[in-house]
């Protein structure tokens, strides 16, 4: 399973075991998440591997905020102080996650439980100050034009 990863106006996909394997700070997720079982790798490293790693110009500064969106077109947008001790989970038992495939974020001391994102399939790294400080979440809710003509 590949996750789309956007920064600027790159897009790329990659394998969530490139992912993975690419986090210098691997961990067991129950060591901050109590009661979680899992392996997961911390957002922040992650970030400053990735950026080394695919020849991004990292400008001098992390990104304001993370964007994810899951599977169900839940989206949360967090702040980029909130993820101090963010992580992606990613394996149980030697095998992809069942609960929450691909990936599930989670986000302990963030301001909300729904910056616990199960299923997510795009990650975007934002520099942009005019989102606030505050998380935002929710589902997208896209509605065709015929979809509106039937109310």
């Amino acid at each position: 399973m590949e996750i789309e990863i956007s920064e600027g106006g790159t897009t790329v996909r990659w394998p969530v075991s490139q992912m993975a394997a690419l986090g210098p700070l691997q961990l067991d997720i129950g060591d901050r998440v109590p009661g979680v079982v899992g392996k997961a790798f911390d957002v922040t490293s992650w970030y400053g591997a990735w950026i080394t790693t695919t020849g991004q110009t990292e400008t001098g500064e992390p990104p304001t905020h993370l964007q994810v969106e899951a599977s169900d077109e839940f989206c949360a947008t967090i702040p980029w102080e909130e993820l101090g001790q963010a992580a992606f989970l990613y394996e149980e038992d030697g095998k992809p996650i069942q609960k929450g495939f691909p990936l599930r974020l989670y986000v302990p001391n963030g301001s909300s439980a729904c910056l616990n994102v199960k299923s997510v399939l795009k990650v975007r790294l934002l520099h942009d100050l005019s989102l606030g400080d505050e998380a935002t979440y929710g589902y997208k809710n896209r509605l065709s034009p015929d979809d509106l003509r039937k109310g």
